[in-house]
């Protein structure tokens, strides 16, 4: 599968996105599709304008995982539009988020750093900085970079919780799920919830205690998640 074909690769809906990144319901969808408040409209920030299509690239899906890292920087997310039109037109591709170019390159960070001070992108939702002199990663899009796996510089799986290097999504692997290796993390809790130990787990699926606790403690957190997205 090429580079273009994995980033268009349809996987999610929108609400899963929301599930999947632990966040509030609708947020997913303000994002990617744009949203209408009061007879205006707001136009979306991941994609390029509004398609109505319910399905969710791993392009897609990769962007708005950065934009989750920014959602309580005390500025609006949708604020980095400006910006994220720039890096489209600067890196000449529809996903710029979704590369390693702009993050890990000296070059690149210099091409976002430009796109920032042009539109005048507030602080709190910068990329890239300057620290003693040097162009680097902000805090936020560090730890998004340190969760992400690249291959031909696109990103090709994500660890959604980063202590638990365990745990994935890929969009090769069952639909884009959280898996362990190639096994869904829901489906390991759902078994330790109907009482089947550990152990039996660990055969069935040739797994090792680590991963079955890595998808058991996945599950408890994007459980919480749920809980305080919906509070």
């Amino acid at each position: 599968m090429s580079v273009s074909d994995l980033l268009d690769r349809p996987l999610y809906s929108i609400p899963q996105v929301d599930r999947l990144l632990g966040l509030t319901g609708g947020t997913a969808r303000r994002w990617i599709e744009g949203y209408e408040r009061a007879g205006r409209r707001y136009p979306p920030l991941i994609r390029t304008e509004l398609t109505s299509e319910e399905l969710v690239t791993w392009g897609e899906f990769v962007e708005t995982r950065l934009l989750s890292e920014y959602r309580e920087a005390g500025v609006p997310v949708l604020h980095m539009r400006p910006a994220i039109e720039k890096l489209r037109e600067g890196f000449n591709t529809r996903y710029p988020l979704a590369h390693a170019h702009p993050f890990l390159d000296v070059e690149g960070r210099e091409l976002v750093m430009r796109a920032q001070t042009a539109v005048g992108l507030e602080a709190p939702l910068q990329l890239v900085v300057i620290r003693n002199e040097q162009l680097v990663l902000a805090n936020r899009a560090k730890q998004f970079v340190d969760s992400v796996e690249y291959k031909d510089d696109v990103a090709e799986r994500v660890h959604p919780a980063p202590d638990l290097q365990d745990v994935v999504i890929d969009p090769l692997r069952q639909f884009g799920e959280p898996v362990v290796r190639s096994v869904p993390t829901e489906v390991i809790a759902e078994q330790v919830r109907a009482g089947d130990p550990p152990e039996m787990i660990m055969e069935l699926y040739e797994l090792n205690r680590r991963q079955i606790d890595a998808a058991l403690r996945y599950e408890l957190l994007r459980a919480k998640a749920a809980v305080d997205s919906a509070a």
